[in-house]
């Protein structure tokens, strides 16, 4: 293959993460858009679990999980050093991220699911870790400090998710989330990688997402 080979859903937020991270550190790849209700065998034979994204290497090596796909682009190019400093702090709140924060997200977008509790109930446990977000960014400017991190980079697409789901509560009760949220939803770097791409088709090459 020429390109790396990325399996991608645009609105899934660990599909986000991967194009952020390939698209900062100026990866060519070839990009396969999915549809989750109709996932294609190729998916399942690179990654039996079938999630995206995935990403599949020219040497064959396949990395199945978002934030090893952002550390591998990463080791090749950190203009920014996104993922140089506070490495502890950052796999911390990434892992937390990927954790905690996702469960009580998944009960608040899709809260009919999970009936054990209401919307303002899985509403207000969500709330309580974005509070902790938002007294972070009321000293500093991104979630460890002055610069952005690449923890800044993988949990943004979650909390956007989360945002979306009632954006008036969202923005009165974090504001200083909301304005960090937003500097990253208008950025470059994120309008580039949520450019809509046709469905691939079968045994077709995909769209070619070229480094500058």
């Amino acid at each position: 293959m020429a390109y790396p080979v990325l399996y991608s859903f645009r609105r899934c937020p660990y599909a986000m993460r991967a194009r952020l991270a390939l698209a900062y550190a100026n990866i060519a790849y070839e990009h396969r858009e999915i549809m989750l209700k109709d996932r294609p065998q190729e998916l399942y034979d690179l990654s039996p679990k079938g999630t995206v994204p995935v990403l599949q290497l020219q040497d064959e090596t396949v990395i199945d999980e978002s934030i090893d796909i952002m550390k591998w682009a990463l080791v090749q190019h950190d203009p920014e050093k996104w993922y140089t400093d506070q490495i502890d702090q950052q796999d911390s709140l990434i892992e937390r991220n990927d954790g905690e924060f996702k469960k009580r997200l998944d009960k608040y977008k899709y809260h009919v699911r999970f009936p054990a509790g209401t919307f303002e109930s899985h509403r207000e446990e969500v709330g309580k870790m974005l509070v902790e977000y938002d007294t972070a960014l009321a000293s500093q400017k991104y979630l460890l400090g002055a610069k952005v991190t690449l923890a800044d980079m993988a949990l943004f697409p979650f909390v956007r998710q989360c945002a979306h789901v009632d954006l008036s509560w969202f923005n009165d009760q974090f504001i200083h989330v909301s304005n960090w949220l937003h500097k990253f939803k208008v950025s470059d770097l994120f309008l580039s990688i949520m450019k809509k791409h046709n469905l691939w088709k079968v045994g077709n090459t995909g769209m070619v997402i070229k480094g500058t």
